[in-house]
């Protein structure tokens, strides 16, 4: 019964996420020690103090929730649970995963994703993009709601069956809303971003970050992981840093990388960063895998029973 580490991306935080495990466990201070020095600001001030508009920028909520993932990984280790044979990340939890199979330093990490986040915000000008979550459609009308809308505006997560996130330009986002409503999208609504993320939008950041992608050190991967552009499994250090580039400005494959991990033997997930999102999305994709939520000390302790063993 194979076990499989997921990382989620931006949205997920909130302040104080980990608080309660950060109460008892010394390595989520740590972790976020590491990140401040190497950032060069209180990263976990911010986390657990907020103010939330400070969180919710892209170059600061990108650190913080990789080093959030990152120190419940230690905190898993460190009480002696199971490690994983492969993992995955949603988005910007993808270079989470990353440290977590050990592609990459997190110190490296932690700077890689702040740029990361600085080049994603300055490629578009605020309030010019936008996304917007369409349920209950099939993949395919949500495709052809997109491509009849003149603008930019395509399909930016393939979340789990009938659960779409669009992205482009805020007007054709606006009119692609209305046409999945038409088609009968049981919800089409905006969402509350500041970056229209995985779409060609973001095409202005590709060169600089294929630049910091150059210099960092990416290694061949200990374990696979399962990468968004291609729904795959990768070890190769330079075809990861591939994808990564090629990420910023594709969809994020997420059900097909889940159904891929179900499909290879891996039956028991962990989501190992703050909140639920990916775990409610394992379970549409296939209602036979366990899934275990580590963000809270309750889920942590559950999760440790249910995956003694393994």
């Amino acid at each position: 019964m194979g076990l499989g580490f997921l990382f989620p991306g931006q949205g997920a935080q909130v302040v104080g996420m980990v608080g309660d495990i950060a109460a008892v466990e010394p390595a989520v201070s740590e972790r976020f020690e590491e990140a401040s020095d190497a950032l060069g600001f209180d990263l976990g001030d911010v986390v657990e103090n907020g103010p939330a508009e400070r969180l919710n920028q892209t170059e600061v909520t990108q650190p913080a929730l990789l080093t959030s993932g990152v120190a419940l990984l230690d905190v898993w280790r460190r009480r002696g649970g199971a490690e994983p044979e492969v993992v995955a990340g949603h988005s910007l939890g993808e270079y989470s995963a990353l440290v977590a199979a050990g592609s990459l330093e997190f110190a490296s990490a932690v700077v890689l994703v702040h740029e990361r986040g600085k080049l994603m915000q300055g490629a578009v000008p605020a309030g010019r993009g936008g996304m917007a979550a369409i349920l209950g459609l099939d993949d395919e009308v949500v495709q052809a709601c997109c491509q009849a809308i003149e603008g930019t505006v395509t399909p930016a997560n393939y979340n789990a069956s009938g659960q779409v996130v669009i992205a482009g330009a805020a007007d054709a986002v606006a009119a692609a809303i209305d046409a999945c409503k038409a088609r009968g999208a049981r919800r089409a609504v905006p969402l509350d971003v500041s970056v229209p993320s995985h779409c060609v939008l973001m095409a202005p950041a590709s060169e600089p970050l294929a630049e910091l992608l150059s210099n960092a050190d990416i290694r061949d991967s200990r374990i696979p992981v399962v990468q968004n552009y291609s729904a795959a499994a990768a070890i190769d250090g330079a075809a990861i840093r591939d994808n990564l580039l090629r990420q910023l400005v594709s969809p994020v494959r997420w059900s097909e990388s889940v159904g891929n991990m179900a499909h290879s033997g891996t039956e028991v997930f962990v989501e190992c960063g703050p909140g639920n999102v990916l775990a409610g999305l394992a379970r549409r994709i296939d209602r036979s895998l366990s899934v275990h939520g580590i963000g809270n000390l309750e889920g942590l302790e559950s999760a440790l029973e249910a995956c003694a063993g393994l």
